[in-house]
């Protein structure tokens, strides 16, 4: 089976994650999107929330798997048993980080490559840092995100 793992922390999903999900989707048989969980960084929502979001949003698509990790993904995508990591850019600033970690995890395992994919421009400027700061300040956030991801930010900022 042609497979690949999707990581992020995805807190929120965007309309750019969609974008790279469908995508992947349309190449591999199967995709796993991994929610990070990570136990350092003050996420806004939980790891069980952000599940939860990504499988209404991705219900469409029956090749789609959602799971979660927290340590290395290298690890992780040695337990999977899966040797592709598909990494969404939206600028040159995003390639530098992820090359960076392509180079180390391939250093950790040199049979799993790390493939780029560019999001759709309509989507480049979109991040989850940014929605929820506009959220948070009552913005419109319409588009950029599922209507469910967008009802549910409003409904934990209130």
């Amino acid at each position: 089976m042609n497979s690949c793992i999707y990581p992020g922390s995805f807190d929120p999903v965007t309309n750019g994650h969609l974008d790279i999900i469908e995508r992947a989707a349309s190449i591999f048989d199967n995709v796993v999107v991994a929610v990070l969980n990570n136990p350092n960084k003050k996420a806004f929502f939980s790891v069980e929330e952000r599940i939860e979001l990504l499988r209404k949003t991705t219900v469409d698509f029956p090749n789609i798997e959602i799971d979660c990790f927290s340590g290395l993904l290298i690890d992780f995508v040695k337990r999977k048993d899966i040797n592709v990591i598909i990494k969404g850019l939206r600028a040159v600033s995003d390639f530098e980080y992820e090359f960076q970690m392509a180079l180390m995890n391939k250093k950790l395992s040199p049979k799993v490559e790390t493939m780029f994919m560019m999001t759709s421009s309509k989507y480049s400027y979109i991040s989850s840092s940014i929605i929820k700061e506009v959220a948070t300040l009552n913005g419109c956030i319409n588009g950029l995100v599922p209507k469910v991801v967008e009802e549910a930010l409003f409904n934990k900022i209130k």
